[in-house]
């Protein structure tokens, strides 16, 4: 019985040991010199919606959304085409399955497919969604720790896609300000996650100067649940869902993120009929240098935020609302509120120098750091072989 306990404790140091050695080979990472926060500054206005066409409206979509994959480990019970017949009764349009380290085929029409996947295999769920690449790519720091770790995986991410979406930032261990102000190498921000309508790790990242749009998304991986499906939405102004058309869009900016109540709290009948109707944006715009909203419906209140998340204006019990943008104003977005519990969040107005560029999306130089690149992989390193001689060490015969 005494041989049965040591083998036993030996093998539970053994698993231990094993994935301590795990998170430690994945750990390795250059240490780059980030830029100071540089604020958005120009005599230009970005107006992400430019290009709005009203004659196509709005096509309500999904591009954070689970379902069931073949093997055994398995998030969602659900099949792609089961989970989007769920969301085309609630009014969905547009829908990408971004399931983990995986590619999924659409259900129904091949010239719909999104070639889509959530990366992240870490604990600490430092996930982002890959868009356009052809493969999986799977190196993950499973515990990314240091803002330089965040950044050489969206780097290492960025080659060979087409734009990357860092995945809710509310449940991601280690979002601090520090590390939005530092971060560049994504182009959409996930908003809301159902735990704030502040999003202020947004601002954060926006006051440094590193310009992302904003999208809403469910997670979906309960298509069965009424308050896990139709919570989170994006309202795109595009022409179709083939991804041609999707990327443009989502590049450009014409699109809103919007949170939905669980309308009839488990009655779906209730859920349907309350998903046809609900608010929308009938008109945005830049005229000059004032920002202007109209709505379909009177919102409790219109919030601008700008920099450092500051409140620039608020507008009570009203369907429309201006806001001119003073010369010191970096940028400003909307959010509004709605009395039935909806909120609509609009992509950030920003200031830029259209003579530069087409808008202020831009990635900050973060060079390499040699010398503390070569301390911290080895310290990596020797980490990693102190962990090998204790596993040695534990099963060597005396």
């Amino acid at each position: 019985m005494k041989k049965f306990w040591s083998i036993l404790w030996r093998v539970l140091v053994t698993v231990l040991l094993v994935a301590a050695m795990v998170f430690t080979a994945t750990a390795v990472s250059p240490i780059y010199n980030f830029e100071a926060p540089k604020p958005f500054e120009g005599a230009d206005i970005f107006n992400p919606y430019s290009q709005l066409d009203k004659s196509i409206g709005w096509k309500r979509s999904l591009f954070h959304c689970h379902s069931k994959v073949k093997g055994p480990l398995n998030e969602c019970k659900f099949t792609a085409g089961e989970t989007l017949e769920v969301l085309q009764k609630l009014g969905y349009d547009v829908v990408t399955f971004s399931n983990h380290n995986e590619i999924t085929p659409h259900p129904t029409d091949s010239t719909l497919q999104v070639n889509v996947y959530e990366h992240g295999y870490s604990p600490f769920k430092f996930h982002k969604l890959v868009f356009g690449s052809s493969k999986v790519k799977h190196f993950d720091p499973l515990l990314p720790l240091l803002a330089s770790q965040k950044q050489f995986e969206l780097d290492y991410l960025g080659d060979g896609s087409d734009f990357i979406q860092m995945n809710h930032p509310y449940r991601t261990v280690g979002t601090s300000r520090d590390h939005m102000e530092k971060l560049t190498g994504y182009e959409i921000m996930e908003l809301d996650t159902h735990i704030s309508t502040q999003n202020e790790y947004w601002d954060w990242a926006l006051s440094a100067g590193h310009y992302s749009f904003g999208l809403a998304n469910d997670d979906l991986h309960y298509p069965d649940w009424t308050a896990a499906v139709g919570i989170r939405c994006n309202f795109l102004n595009t022409p179709s869902g083939r991804y041609e058309d999707l990327k443009k869009t989502l590049m450009g900016g014409c699109y809103y993120a919007m949170r939905v109540p669980d309308y009839g709290k488990g009655d779906w009948a209730v859920k349907y009929e309350k998903n046809r109707h609900l608010p929308y944006i009938e008109d945005i715009g830049l005229d000059g240098s004032t920002i202007y909203i109209a709505l379909s419906q009177k919102a409790d209140s219109i919030r601008v935020n700008g920099q450092d998340h500051a409140v620039l204006a608020l507008y009570e019990d009203t369907a429309a609302a201006e806001y001119t943008m003073k010369a010191d104003d970096r940028f400003a977005r909307l959010t509004a509120f709605f009395p039935g519990g909806e909120v609509i969040y609009t992509n950030p107005f920003a200031r830029y120098d259209a003579s530069v560029s087409s808008t202020p999306l831009r990635v900050s130089d973060h060079p390499v750091n040699i010398l503390l690149t070569v301390f911290y992989n080895l310290a990596v390193l020797a980490l990693f072989a102190g962990l090998v001689y204790l596993l040695f060490a534990l099963w060597k015969r005396k």
